[in-house]
């Protein structure tokens, strides 16, 4: 009997070394707020029209990413032990390219598009049970996005492609927490898929209308403090 109680001792000891002391005096908190700093590359999911077939302007299209960056505000709220709600309101400043190449008629081939979005994601996080002052999580959600820049944007694009300012998508990631004595440092990698088509279709706009639909696409790594 003695020797069971120890045991049960010895492994009740064992798992409490498992929670680091940054870990357990943010334990407690229902609520974490904080920033959020992101590079990201993004491009355009491309669906070709049926006037793309035959036509002997424009023979391939494709989108060709390009560098930004993301900033943004963390609201959390811990549902129990392993899940939070997060809302990330965020501006995001995006660049894109679309490429065109065909005959010798076809003149400025690249279409650039710069973006500044205002971005509000609605995700869930799963997180696992602590190690010491480390936890790894899996993170998916929606995200809606204004540009904020369309209005000029659309005035250079006038005569080549217009897009919808208004974007909706998908998100997926993983990371993990780090507990710091005064924060949580969280780095983390995320794809977006946009589910929108954001491409406003204009049949007198040769570079329009051989295209059917587009969808945005972002790869991201974020660093992330809260606390």
């Amino acid at each position: 009997m003695l020797c069971a109680n120890t045991a049960l001792s010895s492994l009740f000891a064992q798992g409490l070394t498992n929670y680091g002391n940054n870990y357990r005096d943010f334990a407690s908190k229902a609520y974490y707020f904080g920033l959020s700093f992101g590079i990201n590359n993004s491009n355009y999911q491309i669906d070709r029209g049926r006037r793309f077939i035959g036509n002997e302007v424009i023979k391939t299209v494709e989108s060709i990413g390009g560098p930004g960056f993301t900033v943004g505000v963390i609201t959390n709220m811990k549902v129990g032990d392993y899940f939070d709600l997060r809302v990330i309101p965020s501006f995001a400043f995006i660049e894109r390219n679309i490429r065109y190449s065909g005959s010798a008629l076809l003149t400025n081939d690249t279409t650039s598009i710069e973006s500044s979005f205002f971005e509000i994601p609605f995700q869930i996080r799963y997180k696992s049970k602590p190690y010491k002052d480390v936890k790894l999580y899996l993170v998916g959600g929606l995200k809606y996005g204004y540009d904020i820049s369309s209005k000029s944007r659309t005035k250079r694009l006038t005569d080549e492609i217009r897009l919808s300012p208004h974007d909706f998508s998908v998100e997926a990631g993983a990371g993990f927490q780090i507990f710091l004595p005064y924060v949580i440092f969280s780095p983390e990698i995320k794809f977006t898929q946009g589910i929108g088509n954001v491409m406003i279709y204009r049949n007198e706009l040769p570079k329009s209308n051989v295209l059917e639909k587009i969808f945005s696409r972002m790869f991201t790594i974020s660093f992330h403090f809260e606390g």
